[in-house]
């Protein structure tokens, strides 16, 4: 059973920054793929970035060049490091995993689940 516990949202003014991290606990974390989504009030979830134990990873095309996802295997932790917000970028951000190394963009593809962090940029 992997636990995944997410940390670091608040408010912050556009063009500023904050990193994210997902804790995670449980069997062999480091052959996760490991995602970040996010659910802006009103929206479906959304893809954001994903990353694997070969640290591949991908991008949803708003936040490319902006935001960059890594992880810590050793920490069994994930970060996602968000420069240049935008009030766009609003959201509950969640950390998902699947048990396997392939990249997965849709939600109902990743079993484990965070309880989310609310990420709020202000113009």
């Amino acid at each position: 059973q992997v636990q995944l516990v997410e940390s670091g949202g608040g408010a912050v003014q556009a063009g500023g920054s904050l990193r994210l991290s997902c804790a995670a606990s449980g069997p062999a974390f480091s052959n996760n793929a490991m995602a970040w989504f996010r659910q802006a009030s009103g929206k479906e979830r959304a893809f954001v970035a994903a990353i694997n134990w070969a640290d591949s990873t991908a991008y949803a095309d708003s936040v490319k060049g902006r935001f960059t996802t890594s992880r810590d295997n050793a920490k069994n932790t994930v970060y996602l490091q968000m420069n240049s917000l935008k009030p766009e970028d609003t959201a509950v951000y969640y950390c998902a995993a699947r048990t396997t190394m392939w990249l997965r963009v849709r939600p109902e593809e990743y079993g484990y689940w965070g309880q989310g962090t609310q990420v709020t940029v202000s113009s």
